[in-house]
């Protein structure tokens, strides 16, 4: 069994073992590694960890466990730990890594790049061509904020409680090409769309094009951005297995020349703010209403939509399984909140977050 192939990115923030402070020392980390897969990013304080393309969730499983144990060892080999978080609990003032592009993006826009310590999930699904890619994206756009709600795991920002389940969404939000797109129709309206962002002078690079879902750049995939980094090695596996069905489902429509679905971005920009306040605790826009449904009914209505592509690719059991266990014991922002409420302390959240982050092998 197997689909389409599909691998993530983990953004994992690097904390202090004890007080749970972000640390910025990513570059005596990635010298600390003893294989491939770990790689820097915009501050100090976070590495990424890139698996390898493969066709199966097992396979991708053990990609994920084997970067997630090897940035650990790395970060403890370091003096420091890794926590799966989408943001930092406690105060933090991050250090940008010393590169020419990234001391231009904190020089270009200030504050929302120099604040900018987050961490999210990317997940990238095997293409045809950019036309079939494309024709996905149309297609994928009014599902991506259930993905977001099931990915929740950034309360906190600065030392206090946000009252978001995802507050890496709005301080992503910052960015000036961040968010939800509107229907592109081929490829050269894809094209001409980048083309026009890029004339206004306003973004360094395409690599700056922080939309939720783009086309992979240099890689025939899509790239799906809009989920939180997931404290669990779990979730992110059922996120990037819902997210593989997405889009295999989506190529289905349009080579059957189904009609990409007209939702406004507006209301989509809506929907990823709700999903961002308040998860799977409360309504999320329902995509086949366009009004507000509970939470895991959007939810169940995702796993329907997808079914077909699930089964194909053996992962409908595994994607129920999943489900059911995240359902019963909570989004990582869920875990982080209990933890402060038996600690009243945002380190021990960091503690706690450490030691979920790294599966036992």
């Amino acid at each position: 069994m197997g689909g389409r192939r599909f691998g993530v990115e983990e953004e994992l923030l690097l904390v202090d073992a004890e007080t749970g402070q972000a640390t910025g020392v990513s570059r005596a980390v990635l010298d600390h590694q003893s294989g491939e897969g770990i790689d820097r990013e915009l501050q100090q304080e976070q590495v990424e960890v890139d698996t390898a393309p493969v066709r199966t969730l097992d396979d991708l499983r053990r990609e994920v466990v084997r970067l997630r144990v090897e940035a650990a060892a790395a970060a403890e080999r370091t003096g420091v730990r890794i926590a799966a978080l989408a943001t930092s609990p406690l105060t933090a003032a991050p250090t940008v890594t010393p590169d020419q592009r990234y001391e231009r993006m904190v020089e270009l826009y200030r504050l929302t790049a120099a604040e900018q310590l987050t961490c999210g999930l990317h997940v990238h699904v095997e293409t045809a061509s950019a036309e079939e890619g494309v024709g996905v994206l149309d297609r994928i756009r009014p599902w991506l904020a259930a993905l977001l709600a099931l990915s929740t795991n950034s309360p906190f920002w600065q030392g206090q409680d946000t009252g978001y389940q995802s507050y890496r969404t709005q301080a992503w939000s910052r960015w000036p090409a961040a968010g939800p797109t509107a229907v592109f129709g081929s490829v050269t309206g894809y094209r001409s769309m980048v083309a026009s962002v890029l004339a206004t002078g306003t973004l360094l690079d395409e690599a700056m094009l922080y939309f939720h879902a783009r086309l992979g750049r240099g890689l025939p995939t899509v790239e799906v951005r809009v989920a939180d980094v997931c404290l669990y090695a779990d979730d992110a596996l059922l996120i990037a297995a819902l997210t593989r069905a997405l889009v295999d489902t989506a190529a289905r429509e349009w080579q059957s020349g189904t009609p990409a679905p007209t939702v406004p971005t507006e209301l989509l920009t809506l929907a990823a703010w709700r999903a961002s306040r308040s998860g799977l605790g409360a309504d999320l826009i329902d995509p086949r209403t366009n009004t507000p449904s509970p939470a895991w009914d959007v939810v169940v209505a995702l796993r329907r939509h997808v079914r077909d592509s699930l089964d194909e690719a053996g992962d409908g059991g595994p994607v129920d399984a999943l489900l059911d266990q995240l359902r019963r014991r909570g989004t990582g922002s869920d875990a982080q909140r209990a933890a402060y409420a038996r600690s009243g302390d945002l380190a021990a959240v960091v503690r706690d977050a450490v030691r979920r982050t790294t599966p036992a092998t």
